[in-house]
This record gives C-alpha cells, structure tokens and sequence, in this order.
C-alpha cells in the first residue's frame, strides 16, 4: 500500500518569518510601488469595463474613438442595458495578465507575500503551499491558451486605431489617434514577448530578440498603463471634460 506524498514548499535560506531579512537596501521599495500601481489600474479597469456603463451610461464610444476595453465590441439587440458588453472581451486580456509569468511573480510577492522580496523571510503558513500542482493555482498553467487568444482583440486594437485615423475618409491626426497607436503597439509588444518558447520558431525569434524580451518588465507595466490612460482618456471625451486636439488633412 501506497501513501501519496503531500507537495510541500521547499523551506529557502532566506530567515523564517515574514519580512524578516538581513537585507538593508529598500527592498520593500518596487514590491509596494507595483502593488500600489497593479492595484489602482486594476480596480479602474473593472469598474470602467464592467460596472461604470450600465451604472452611469458614459459612453465607451466617442468620434470612432473606442475604448480598449471593448474592443471588438460585441454588442447583441438582445443584450441587457445593465450588462456591460465588456463581459464578452475583458476575460481574454485579464486570464492572459493575470496567467502571466512576470505578473505572477509580481502579484505572488505583494499580495501573497511569497516571498516579499529576495532573500526576505515569507509567512511560515507557506510552507503548506502546494505550487501550481493543486486548484487553483493549477489554473496557471493555461497560459498559453490564453496567449493564443490574446491575440485576436489585439488584432481589433490595431483596426480600431486605423479607423480612428480616418473617421470619414479623411486622415485625422489627434492625440486620441496616437493614444490607440501607443497602445495598440506596447500591447503587441508585451504578447509577442510574453515567456513562450514553445516551438522552435519562436525560440528563434525570443534569441534574436533577446534585448526586447528582458525587458518584459517594462512591456508588461507600460500596456497595462496605457490600457488604462486610452480608456481614460475616451471616457472624458464622452463627458465632455475634454476636446480632442486633431488636425483633418
């Protein structure tokens, strides 16, 4: 008879409890920068994507500028008014960050303190944590799957951005136009890097482009950033807070 092994976390070398470290540096310092800017970029982006249309009515749409986080919009005649079509598209994007390999060792550290920093003492309680071996942690390993359909709203993102340069086939050259441009271009940026090396056609191109792709970092940040500045940005254009600065050549 067989007893099955219970996956324990190997105990590190780093002093046992939380926090604890012989590090004098600010290591706290980007663990509770990243927390602070993860933490507000995402709570706007779920309220934006999901509650503030059906609650307010602020529209998501203005002068063919569409906000990212409904893109491609998917807008059924049956569709309540109290649901936003957001729901259709945002899970795409958040399952794609939120599987990530960078955000997860981002968000494992501020939110979960595992650990807090290098060489920084963890809560002893993880000491029971399975890895990404048991649910639903387990659930990370579809990040891949994710990828691949990240990709289709990226698509629309560059298409939106075109529209946006010419609303009535006249060329449009606006701020609003740049906005969906940059974001359209880091979002490219951040899924065309993001940790797959799956097939050898891809590792090719990760060792051709290896200064890129160490700067995952920078990728992941800047999109999520610019996401929530383009959608920002067209919802006070919808309230009128403010005009559009453009050019029609």
């Amino acid at each position: 008879m067989t007893t099955a092994r219970t996956t324990v976390k190997p105990r590190g070398t780093a002093p046992a409890g939380i926090g604890i470290t012989r590090r004098r540096d600010r290591w706290w310092l980007a663990p509770g920068i990243q927390a602070t800017l993860f933490t507000v970029c995402a709570t706007y982006l779920f309220f934006s994507g999901i509650i503030w249309t059906p609650l307010f009515g602020t529209a998501y749409k203005v002068d063919e500028y569409l906000s990212p986080l409904f893109s491609p919009l998917i807008k059924p005649d049956w569709l309540p008014t109290w649901i936003s079509p957001g729901l259709f598209i945002l899970w795409v994007p958040l399952g794609f960050r939120a599987t990530c390999y960078y955000y997860r060792k981002a968000y494992y550290r501020f939110y979960f303190a595992d650990p807090p920093g290098c060489a920084v003492g963890e809560p002893t309680i993880h000491r029971r944590y399975k890895m990404e071996t048991a649910f639903p942690f387990i659930l990370q390993n579809i990040h891949r799957y994710f990828l691949y359909l990240a990709f289709i709203p990226l698509a629309f993102l560059w298409i939106d951005a075109a529209l946006s340069a010419a609303p009535d086939g006249r060329l449009r050259l606006g701020l609003g136009v740049a906005i969906l441009f940059v974001n359209a271009a880091l979002l490219t940026g951040y899924s065309c890097f993001s940790c797959s090396r799956r097939t050898q056609a891809r590792y090719s191109l990760w060792q051709r482009l290896t200064t890129m792709n160490i700067h995952h970092m920078a990728w992941a940040w800047s999109s999520l950033i610019t996401v929530t500045l383009a959608d920002v940005y067209i919802r006070l254009l919808a309230l009128g807070i403010l005009v559009d600065p453009s050019i029609r050549l």
